[in-house]
């Protein structure tokens, strides 16, 4: 079993190396190790093990997006257990980064969702993933709607429409596409080296809950985030001072 499980999701401190697409193993299989896979870095970034973003690298063998992200052993309850875990990173108190090496569909485009920084080669193409000949229904969909908008989701979603990484990057999916997959991670940890857990927790839920929150709920929640700055901005100048 531990064999199979390094083979799927090999996990080194805050960095998840993920073989979405493993010959020989089930869709359900694949999905619990990548349950396991993804926790273990949210773990190890929520107990303070290193420091720097939590990255996942993801690598996905069907060169045609289909993911096989369902099969007849596939349970709603293991579906639900993955849709927690994808939550769980979208909030974890840690900067996050994808680093898509092949096409990104079904948990692989979850995960690229539910990250902050998203890196891609430039052949790699990002689309909604297939169950039973349909796309399958899951929160990406949901997630794309509030990234993209509903217009461009729309068709991702009723047509199948799949999109190149310069679409992606000029619509905000992803934020670099490069070769130099390794450069580019250097030079984005070293630019989230200096943010704090604590408030770049508080700066996502205010994105995440932007567009379904009105201005006199949300006003109360970005008051008290300026207060906690306007705080340490005061701190700062005490210590400069003295």
């Amino acid at each position: 079993m531990s064999s199979i499980q390094t083979t799927c999701a090999a996990v080194d401190g805050r960095t998840a190396r993920l073989h979405l697409d493993v010959p020989g193993l089930s869709a359900s299989e694949v999905a619990a190790y990548l349950i396991d896979a993804v926790s273990e870095v949210c773990n190890r970034a929520e107990d303070g093990s290193g420091s720097g973003p939590v990255i996942l690298e993801m690598f996905d063998g069907d060169p045609h997006g289909s993911d096989r992200w369902a099969d007849r052993e596939l349970s709603i309850t293991l579906v639900n257990r993955w849709e927690r875990t994808v939550r769980r990173l979208e909030r974890i108190a840690a900067p996050s980064v994808a680093v898509a090496h092949a096409n990104c569909f079904g948990r692989s485009l979850d995960l690229l969702l539910a990250t902050d920084y998203r890196i891609a080669t430039p052949s790699v193409r990002i689309g909604l993933t297939r169950a039973a000949g349909a796309l399958w229904p899951g929160m990406a969909l949901h997630r794309l709607v509030h990234q993209v908008g509903a217009g461009r989701a729309r068709r991702m979603a009723l047509f199948g429409e799949h999109l190149t990484a310069s679409e992606a990057t000029e619509i905000g999916l992803l934020d670099e596409v490069t070769d130099d997959l390794a450069g580019a991670v250097r030079a984005v940890t070293r630019q989230v080296g200096e943010l704090s857990s604590a408030e770049l927790a508080v700066r996502r839920r205010l994105l995440l809950e932007a567009t379904t929150t009105g201005h006199d709920e949300a006003i109360g929640v970005h008051l008290a985030a300026c207060d906690r700055t306007l705080r340490r901005v005061r701190d700062e100048a005490d210590r400069m001072a003295s």
